[in-house]
């Protein structure tokens, strides 16, 4: 730990560059192969469900592995969960750009992704034991770049990829740099906490799969194909999995057993912030899905023009992420949050008023910019107040608790908007409606109730306060 110096010594800051620039590479991979997938049905000759696995095995993969981080970052040092994570990615990259069919592909995904989930709850926690409390909003503001520009821009270099390269290229491309970052970033990591002799709890890894992966993947089929009965039992699963894990969590942490530690909760700050995050990534997921598709299907753009037209909010984001994080450290999160969360309420309400078959593009783009700059106002005071206040013992928890329900989020997001744009276009249908106002119809409803989700942040980013830095020990889980 840094203790309460002002200043970050070399060794740290260097220790957390790599740790920023490697989930930059791995979480950019999330997002790259949406904009493929017609290209890769294509190529494989598979159907449409089919080849939605490609994204939906990652989410999967992502919602089950993430709940483990916990406590792989207690039992572990830093460099060998580091290498790990970025082990497995590159392999899994590297299999993704010679796969000779599509199970290869699949496959590589899997790999991909259980590198990805655990690299961020990496991130977080290291930022947080190296990190005083006093000067992490501007560490965390660069944390943001990873978290919210990176799925961004990811559509946009798939984009330009696939329009002159093979989509091979999208991973031939990443490889080097995630075996870069591997190769020169482990030796400059070291063991940053004590590692812990606290043992696996395989019952609770056994529950994970069904409460999380099974959320995730009832939600996905549910953007998908509406709620029919196969996806209400997987769902109704899914929730007497994730109540039994809760529960067997509850009993493990009295004897600081447990896979994922629920103490954190117990921290207010924590559990604002969370929900208010869960909200943000409810309507920053579905923003990601619905403005794409309207631009495609309505105005009949195609992925490049679609990319491009996305870019400037996600350079925005990034370039705002480190000014937000020292503008923290100086006001704490509401007159930051506050402001943020009006302005994504009104830039939603005003997709939904302003999205029509003729709007200028420049209006597009000008709304775009405008949410980015509201997403940068929330997205780091949102992480390092829900982060502050917890002790040392709980800082591995609480980032794999903050990852798993920001997937959790992601999911329920394009669950619910793709939903309600599904219901609207279909009731337009049976109404006669042109297909195209169908649509419009549609897209306005989504964001309308994207930007209830919004006024719901505003009123929880009322009652955030700065958080002390906590006292180390409160929570003794190891």
């Amino acid at each position: 730990m840094t203790g309460t110096s002002t200043k970050l010594n070399p060794k740290d800051l260097a220790t957390i560059a790599v740790l920023i620039v490697s989930a930059f590479v791995v979480i950019l991979n999330e997002t790259i192969m949406n904009v493929a997938l017609p290209v890769l049905m294509d190529e494989f000759m598979v159907s449409e469900e089919a080849i939605q696995w490609l994204s939906t095995i990652f989410m999967l993969t992502m919602a089950v592995v993430i709940p483990a981080t916990g406590f792989l970052l207690q039992r572990f040092s830093t460099r060998a969960v580091f290498t790990l994570a970025m082990s497995l990615f590159s392999l899994g990259t590297l299999l993704a750009a010679a796969a000779p069919g599509f199970e290869m592909l699949l496959a590589a995904r899997v790999i991909q992704a259980s590198g990805t989930a655990i690299m961020l709850p990496l991130l977080m926690t290291t930022v947080l034991d190296l990190v005083p409390a006093h000067r992490r909003g501007v560490i965390m503001g660069n944390v943001s770049i990873v978290i919210s520009v990176a799925p961004a821009i990811g559509p946009t270099i798939s984009g330009l990829i696939l329009h002159s390269l093979s989509w091979r290229f999208m991973f031939l491309i990443v490889a080097p740099i995630a075996l870069a970052a591997l190769f020169i970033g482990a030796p400059r990591l070291n063991k940053v906490a004590e590692a812990s002799t606290i043992p696996l709890s395989i019952p609770s890894v056994i529950l994970s799969v069904p409460a999380f992966g099974g959320l995730v993947f009832g939600l996905s089929r549910l953007s998908a194909n509406g709620l029919d009965a196969q996806t209400l039992v997987i769902l109704v699963i899914a929730v007497l999995a994730l109540v039994a894990f809760t529960m067997l969590q509850l009993r493990l942490q009295k004897k600081n057993h447990a896979l994922l530690d629920l103490r954190t909760f117990t921290y207010r700050p924590f559990t604002l912030s969370l929900s208010l995050m869960v909200l943000a990534m409810v309507a920053l997921f579905g923003v990601i899905i619905l403005l794409p598709m309207y631009l495609q299907n309505v105005r009949g753009l195609d992925t490049l023009a679609t990319g491009l037209i996305l870019l400037p909010g996600g350079l925005l984001m990034g370039l705002l992420a480190p000014f937000v994080g020292r503008l923290f450290d100086k006001v704490g999160p509401r007159p930051l949050m506050i402001p943020g969360a009006v302005i994504l309420t009104v830039v939603l309400f005003g997709y939904s008023r302003l999205l029509g078959a003729e709007t200028a593009i420049g209006v597009i783009v000008g709304l775009h910019l405008a949410m980015s700059l509201a997403l940068a106002l929330i997205f780091t005071p949102a992480f390092t107040t829900a982060l502050n206040p917890l002790p040392h013992s709980l800082h591995s928890h609480g980032s794999a608790v903050l990852s798993t329900l920001q997937q959790l989020g992601g999911a329920a997001g394009t669950a619910l908007l793709v939903g309600v744009l599904a219901s609207r276009i279909g009731a337009g249908a049976v109404a006669g409606t042109d297909p195209i106002q169908a649509q419009i119809d549609g897209f306005s409803a989504g964001f309308t109730v994207a930007s209830i989700c919004a006024v719901g942040m505003v009123v929880i980013a009322a009652f955030l306060t700065k958080a002390e830095e906590p006292v180390q020990a409160e929570v003794h889980a190891h």
